[in-house]
């Protein structure tokens, strides 16, 4: 174990929290921490702007800009303003190292970095990549010549780490991603906090809960298949087949327990796809601990403490009276630009989220929105009655398109690269009732409860019954009509926005808001992040991106944000139920107490059904510790190791290889599936990688390239000079994959294309262009 590495980067992280911390106080000056829960996402954030738009000339200049910057606002904040609270920072960097250790175990278990079974070879290829670059744009590892195609931004981070610590790749990756999973605990442990605190409820008590839906808990698919397979035989295959579960997974018992399952919920019809059977699980519904134990460093992961970051900015502006319109500008029109910009580039799918988020909270925040423009002007748009809510939306919609607009300026070399031939298509094939209560249950049941308890503060009890009933009665009959999603969610967001416009939370424009015991607020900011992880759900079941996966990415990297902002909003909701839940009459308020109490208990118990086997498997399973995600390959490919060890060093800069084409998740040399081991483990550049650049670019370029790699291998020799020439190639890659593919390789009879390393099952040419 590199116990060594560990204590850098750790040392780094929390250095990172304190300095970005120091700078997040401006921020978020109403929190309970002054935002120190975000100081690494604050940290990363200017180091990524500086390295991101300075790299143009020299990623090494714009890293160490980047350093250069956070630590003059740092010292400039701290001597203006002081530093963090010694013991707050003490609280907050424990959550952070706690995190941080508990995925560093997961993966020093397991920690290869493998092309089956996820996207590590593209994860890591880039992350190669970025350290061998000299600047940006960075040249595709899988399409040599051309920019890359996909959303690299949180590898960039993972770079500039990297790059700082001088730390080699292979061990670069698996502290990088304990670093994004601490970020984001972190993150979500203290916006629930502060929305807590906002609210007049035990800061701790929800920032422990949130930790854990966000952090450790799964969706509900695992205890429902342990119930399924504690009941007797006969009554097991009648729930199942009633239930739409086959009787395998845990389901068919311990023993056959696989963490995979829990991410694969949601079968769609093939149908809607064309080349797959029927009954396919082809809906990727992931979780963090899923997400985290499996190992990849995706974008969905990366992009999540942004998102957050940018939830907190607008929860501090929901903060913020009206009074202080100077400050509300900054952080709508100046902070959570940056931020979508940064969110762009590193995950794509989410960048939309940043002006949703800034529309509900624009709309439903204590100050009238217009008080964001000048005087004359906000005057005549404040209407009375209808009128108002009307202005209140078009606000929001004008704040959520300048938001994006200015976060697209802010990534604008990103959009600039090539562009995807995706479209927008609609009406997927729907999820059923049981499917979205397995995957959203954890937080759909508090959400419904909450909303409950408040309508019968507000109409009455007996009423509220009467509203229960009719509710749960329309998600039955919009179950049996196929828009189960319908029924399940309305009531979210009807109930969550009629709380949050509720007329209590209208003030006079220079009010600050009453936060000490919330006493006539029906909610809080957790109704925002009820509302857009309702909203995204709901937009999944009838508008997706048309792939030839069909709804399956959308899905993928919607739902991750969905539980993120779900599971923020889920700790102060359960800390209200649990403490402020009153009803009026002391038995039941007796009753509610302890029915609360069970419910918050088995709620955990359930979600924490899936850490305890899949960990326990995990740690089973595991082998000797280590860090080293590159460890297995003297093990499972000695024929090529030493020539992957030998081009990664010897290599400089990144010149152009080539190997077997096309490629994908498969490394089975003797099937003739070389998986681009070569450049995804060195991050050299191939002329043709991974079959995923058919779908960045399209199938006729792709397969051009392919074709080319075929007789660069095997060709006529003056067609062969042509390509290599064409692709300024300087290495030709000849292991056991490519024998199998290719036959008589025939490359090396070319005058300037010499031997320069055999090593095992794999012979290295070098090309040397001035022979040609």
């Amino acid at each position: 174990m590199e116990y060594g590495l560990l204590a850098t980067w750790l040392a780094l992280y929390l250095l990172l929290l304190y300095a970005g911390g120091t700078v997040a106080g401006l921020l978020f000056p109403r929190f309970a921490d002054r935002g120190l829960a975000f100081g690494v996402p604050v940290a990363v954030s200017i180091l990524w702007l500086v390295t991101y738009f300075v790299g143009r000339l020299s990623l090494t200049l714009g890293i160490w800009l980047g350093v250069a910057v956070l630590a003059v606002s740092t010292l400039a904040v701290w001597l203006s303003d002081n530093g963090p609270n010694a013991r707050t920072y003490a609280e907050t960097a424990g959550v952070f190292t706690v995190a941080f250790l508990f995925v560093v175990g997961i993966r020093a278990l397991d920690p290869a970095i493998v092309p089956i079974g996820g996207e590590k070879f593209l994860d890591f290829g880039l992350l190669q990549s970025l350290v061998r670059a000299d600047s940006l744009p960075l040249e595709d590892m899988w399409f040599a010549g051309e920019s890359v195609a996909y959303y690299y931004g949180g590898h960039l981070i993972a770079a500039i780490l990297t790059r700082i610590t001088g730390t080699a790749g292979q061990f670069a990756y698996n502290l990088a991603l304990a670093g994004f999973y601490a970020t984001l605990i972190t993150a979500a442990y203290g916006l629930a906090g502060a929305v807590a605190g906002e609210r007049g409820l035990p800061r701790r008590l929800a920032a422990g809960l949130t930790a854990f839906c966000v952090g450790i808990a799964s969706n509900l698919s695992t205890p429902a298949k342990f119930l399924v397979w504690l009941l007797p035989d006969g009554l097991r295959q009648t729930v199942a087949e009633r239930a739409g579960y086959e009787l395998k997974g845990l389901a068919a018992g311990p023993d056959s327990f696989s963490y995979w399952d829990a991410s694969r919920v949601i079968e769609d019809s093939a149908a809607d796809f064309g080349t797959y059977e029927p009954g396919a699980a082809l809906v990727i519904d992931e979780f963090p601990l899923f997400a985290w134990l499996n190992g990849d460093m995706h974008a969905h992961m990366m992009s999540t403490g942004f998102l957050l970051l940018a939830a907190a900015l607008c929860f501090s502006y929901y903060q913020t009276p009206a009074a202080e319109r100077r400050r509300r500008l900054a952080l709508l029109l100046g902070a959570l630009p940056a931020v979508a910009g940064i969110m762009a580039v590193t995950n794509t799918w989410s960048f939309p989220s940043m002006g949703g988020l800034a529309l509900l909270t624009v709309t439903v925040a204590p100050a009238d929105p217009t008080t964001l423009l000048p005087d004359d002007i906000g005057q005549r748009l404040r209407l009375n009655g209808p009128g108002q809510e009307g202005v209140r939306i078009g606000m929001g919609l004008a704040v959520a398109g300048s938001v994006l607009a200015l976060g697209l300026l802010w990534s604008l070399p990103f959009w600039l690269g090539p562009a995807s031939g995706r479209e927008i298509a609609v009406l997927p094939d729907r999820t059923s009732l049981l499917e979205l209560l397995a995957v959203h249950g954890l937080f759909v049941a508090p959400f419904w409860l909450y909303l409950y308890a408040q309508t019968g503060r507000a109409v009455g009890q007996s009423t509220a019954r009467i509203v229960g009933l009719v509710t749960v009665g329309t998600a039955a009959l919009a179950a049996t009509l196929d828009i189960a999603a319908v029924g399940l969610l309305a009531p979210l967001l009807l109930g969550a926005w009629l709380f949050a416009r509720s007329p209590t939370l209208d003030r006079t424009v220079d009010a600050v808001p009453a936060l000490a015991d919330g006493g006539d607020r029906p909610v809080g900011f957790e109704a925002v992040l009820i509302l857009a992880g309702a909203g995204l759900v709901f937009l999944v079941e009838f508008v997706f991106v048309r792939e030839n996966i069909g709804r399956m990415n959308t899905v993928f990297k919607t739902y991750m944000q969905v539980w993120v902002l779900w599971g923020v909003a889920a700790g102060p909701v359960l800390a209200w139920l649990l403490t402020r839940w009153r009803p009026t009459g002391d038995r039941a308020r007796a009753w509610v107490h302890i029915g609360v109490r069970a419910f918050v208990a088995l709620l955990v118990c359930s979600a924490s059904l899936y850490g305890v086997f899949a960990l326990s498997n995990h740690a089973d399973a595991a082998g000797e510790p280590t860090l080293n995600g590159l460890a297995y390959l003297d093990d499972d490919h000695p024929e090529e190791a030493e020539a992957i060890r030998w081009l990664d060093a010897t290599a400089e800069g990144r010149p152009t290889i080539v190997t077997a084409a096309p490629a994908d998740y498969e490394w089975d040399a003797n099937e003739g599936k070389g998986a681009s081991a070569p450049s995804s483990l060195t991050g050299l550049p191939t002329v043709a990688g991974w079959t995923h650049e058919a779908q960045y670019r399209n199938d006729t370029v792709y397969d051009r390239r392919v074709d080319d790699v075929e007789t660069i291998y095997t060709g006529d020799a003056t067609e062969q000079r042509r390509l290599l020439e064409a692709y300024d190639v300087r290495y030709v890659y000849v292991g056991p994959a490519e024998r199998a593919r290719y036959g008589d390789v025939t490359v090396d009879q070319l005058q300037g294309v010499t031997v320069a390393k055999r090593a095992g099952g794999v012979t290295i040419y070098q090309v040397r262009p001035k022979y040609f």
